[in-house]
């Protein structure tokens, strides 16, 4: 039997771009005349895929642009306490620029909240805090730069790290992506309030929104499925930027690679990125219940920590071919 269908032939072609190295292995059982070499190729492909080192291999391959794709590697526990360890250092080392990017936030998020309570809309205060989170990895950007400077001992000022971080298009299209799951989490929110509490919900005093969420049972579906959508929305932009904006930042990759390669590093190291994922929610929640005031520590450890994470979770780069 021959395969001669041009399904057949387009998957031959895909493997070949895809993966190189399993078919230089099998390169004899590409002949259209052995079907059964092929499949074996197929079945090959498929172990490394459920056993997780697919992803792995794939990094010294090209992708679609000509580009190598960043290689991902395995992380511990202990890689994530690490990772920590040191961004407490660099914030040690480098503490005006955190705690500059901390205040910041912390003013920027009681400002919002300040503000809500004046135009007469409380009831958005929380949801606004629980959605700080999703533009967090935005705003930490400038401390991935002051991170990479000092591992690389280059000079540090705030005119020279804000043009870099600002002068990368993808690091832009990367913040575009977080605004926009802010503005869907918002979205969902005036929905579900809609939805579960009708418009009495949105003109309510907060004494009597926070009445109506904790004592009726409409305000308690409304908290529960509010928060499930939440945490949803909260475990797609981790795994979409834990590793990108980093990536992004440090080498010349597109956005969509780097977000793939930010969901391959949590893929593989689900347990870990877990880990790093509840420390963040822990030291945010934190922060929000102190007013924001939280944040002058917590998004400098943070943001520092990120930047190793990455390191640790991405391998450096390969070297180019010679010619």
């Amino acid at each position: 039997m021959r395969i001669d269908d041009n399904a057949d032939a387009a998957m031959q072609q895909l493997i070949c771009r895809t993966a190189p190295k399993y078919i230089a292995t099998h390169k004899a059982g590409l002949d259209p005349d052995q079907p059964r070499a092929f499949s074996a190729v197929l079945a090959s492909i498929v172990g490394h895929i459920e056993s997780g080192t697919m992803g792995q291999e794939l990094g010294d391959t090209p992708s679609i642009s000509g580009k190598r794709d960043p290689v991902v590697r395995a992380i511990t526990n202990g890689d994530v306490i690490d990772a920590l360890t040191r961004g407490v250092r660099d914030f040690q080392a480098a503490p005006r620029y955190g705690l500059v990017l901390g205040a910041a936030c912390a003013l920027i998020g009681l400002a919002v909240v300040v503000t809500l309570f004046l135009a007469g809309m409380p009831y958005l205060a929380y949801p606004i805090a629980a959605g700080f989170a999703l533009v967090c990895p935005t705003l930490a950007a400038m401390l991935y730069e002051v991170s990479r400077r000092l591992e690389s001992r280059e000079s540090l000022s705030f005119g020279s790290i804000w043009r870099t971080v600002t002068g990368r298009s993808e690091v832009r299209w990367m913040g575009f992506m977080t605004v926009f799951v802010f503005i869907v989490w918002m979205y969902q929110v005036r929905l579900l309030m809609a939805l579960f509490l009708g418009y009495s919900g949105m003109a309510a005093t907060l004494a009597e929104f926070v009445h109506t969420v904790l004592t009726t049972t409409p305000g308690l579906v409304f908290l529960l499925v509010g928060n499930v959508i939440g945490a949803v929305l909260s475990i797609i932009l981790f795994s979409l930027s834990v590793v990108s904006f980093p990536l992004v930042l440090e080498r010349d990759v597109d956005f969509v690679t780097a977000m793939i390669t930010s969901v391959r590093a949590v893929t593989l190291n689900p347990g870990p990125m877990l880990l790093f994922g509840v420390i963040i929610g822990a030291l945010l929640a934190v922060s929000v219940l102190t007013g924001f005031l939280g944040l002058v520590l917590a998004m400098p450890i943070l943001g520092h920590a990120t930047w190793h994470l990455y390191r640790k979770a991405v391998a450096p780069e390969a070297p180019a071919a010679p010619g």
